[in-house]
């Protein structure tokens, strides 16, 4: 017969019930009554909810998981990301001038005899196009506020490559359902004490509902850490040496007006950025702000003045830039933010929590010690982490900005040394796919290409340039891209056209 196995997931939100719906899902919960998943949710404590936008990864994460992805578009408010507009990273705005560049999802045009990449930087740098728009359409697409797909094509696929902005509160209720419905468990109730045994793992814990066993524990009790950070005392490894944002204000307002744009935007001020997504009847906007450079005063009056009222209701989300490098220890694993957070930068939040759910349910031995997979899921976390440490940091080092906090961001000694290797290599070359383990990584050399080029870094390869003999067809697949452009201009609907579509189809 075979041992029962017992998971008991602290703390819902999205983290608890993604974990929850994904385990049930991927160790067939239903067919093997030795399983037993179980969500045990504090009624007392909210959801901090930081982050409304995702990775295209998410897409076949909904899907496998079996949610319909126009059920999920209509329950969240969801609405399509096709990637993040930056506007004044590279300097600060002049005389009422704004500089902007796009990170699209959809990787460059590829050739299977030439690479265009040398060729765009090789082009004369006052007329040449922005390097998102020679590169892919989906920035010309973005720009138009179109959407990536058309209505009739099949869920989760698309010709352009996207992920959504949604209401992180709505898609905690829609996993939660969805949980219940694949055998999760759901208790409500309050930890008041983790009792540990002899080897120094968790033996119980003890809630006014009576005390709860399990073989494996999974903390997602958010920034508050109660099992991994309190009684288990996995170190934080702090990040705020290279990413000093540490402070958030976060509020909703109307979605006024017929526009609707399918990208995040991202827009920086004196002392961080702000965020700006539209949902299906909202827009969520945020600023981010380094509390060493910027008082919670003066970041008030900068989301007040981005959003153009006084009458904000704002929710002010302190945080701490790092992560526990032992993040399984013994019985316990923790998922999402309390396994570490960096900043809503690039929405890395909820693709760190698929990796690491998706690593428990391969790794996760069916008998003998629960901790087995402990020190190489460690290992692989740590480094995601610090991958995206660098590739978040890319996005302020490069910054001619002059204010203070944009000038010590570009110091070298708060540059990781991995960063910067790879910049001094990069003024020679661009960034190409051996620069990088994809098992480690959530970013491809190409977003760093999106992000280096349009901050206006410059790679110099003015000495080969005998080298690079295809010009004439370089030429005609840069035309190429732009004629690809203006079809998907006019065959595809408008952002805002697709998400009424699909929820009035609730109605039908």
């Amino acid at each position: 017969m075979t041992a029962k196995r017992r998971i008991l997931i602290v703390g819902g939100g999205t983290a608890g019930w993604l974990t929850a719906a994904y385990l049930a899902k991927a160790l067939r919960l239903a067919e093997r009554p030795h399983l037993e998943v179980t969500v045990l949710e504090s009624p007392d404590i909210g959801t901090v909810g930081v982050g409304e936008g995702t990775f295209p990864t998410i897409r076949a994460t909904l899907q496998f998981l079996g949610i319909p992805e126009a059920e999920f578009i209509r329950e969240t408010s969801a609405t399509m990301k096709q990637g993040i507009r930056f506007v004044d990273w590279a300097r600060t705005p002049a005389a009422g001038r704004h500089q902007q560049f796009f990170h699209p999802f959809e990787a460059p045009f590829y050739a299977e005899d030439i690479n265009l990449v040398p060729y765009w930087l090789l082009q004369d740098e006052a007329t040449r196009p922005p390097f998102a728009q020679a590169m892919t359409l989906q920035s010309r697409v973005a720009q138009a506020q179109r959407a990536p797909k058309r209505a009739g094509e099949a869920p989760y696929t698309a010709p352009l490559n996207y992920a959504y902005h949604f209401d992180a509160i709505k898609l905690a209720q829609l996993l939660a359902n969805h949980a219940r419905q694949l055998g999760v468990k759901h208790v409500q109730g309050t930890v008041t004490n983790v009792a540990l045994d002899a080897r120094g793992a968790i033996a119980h814990l003890d809630t006014p509902l009576g005390r709860f066993e399990a073989d494996l524990y999974v903390d997602c009790t958010g920034f508050r850490a109660e099992l991994i950070g309190g009684p288990l005392g996995s170190p934080f490894k702090s990040c705020r040496g290279q990413l000093f944002a540490d402070r958030a204000l976060a509020c909703k307002l109307p979605l006024d007006g017929p526009d609707m744009e399918s990208c995040t935007i991202a827009t920086a001020h004196e002392a961080g950025w702000l965020w700006d997504i539209g949902l299906n009847g909202s827009r969520g906007v945020g600023c981010v702000y380094s509390s060493s450079h910027m008082s919670d005063e003066r970041a008030a009056e900068v989301l007040r003045a981005h959003c153009g009222t006084e009458d904000v209701t704002m929710r002010s989300i302190p945080f701490a830039p790092g992560y526990r490098e032992r993040q399984w220890v013994k019985n316990c694993v923790a998922v999402g933010l309390s396994a570490g957070f960096l900043e809503p930068l690039e929405a890395t939040g909820l693709v760190l929590v698929e990796a690491a759910v998706g690593m428990i349910a391969e790794m996760l031995p069916h008998s003998g010690p629960i901790d087995a997979p402990a020190r190489r899921f460690n290992e692989l976390m740590a480094l995601r982490f610090e991958n995206i440490i660098n590739f978040l940091k890319l996005h302020y080092c490069l910054s001619k900005r002059d204010e203070p906090f944009w000038r010590d961001n570009a110091d070298p000694a708060t540059i990781p040394a991995r960063l910067a290797d790879l910049l001094e290599q990069w003024q020679l070359r661009p960034p190409g796919r051996f620069d990088f383990v994809l098992d480690t990584e959530t970013f491809a050399f190409f977003n760093y290409q999106y992000i280096l080029y349009g901050m206006g870094f410059r790679t110099d390869l003015s000495a080969g340039r005998a080298d690079f003999t295809q010009t004439a067809e370089a030429d005609r697949l840069f035309a190429k891209i732009q004629r690809f452009a203006d079809r998907a201009l006019a065959d595809l609907p408008s952002h805002r056209a697709l998400i009424q579509q699909i929820n009035a189809m609730k109605q039908a």
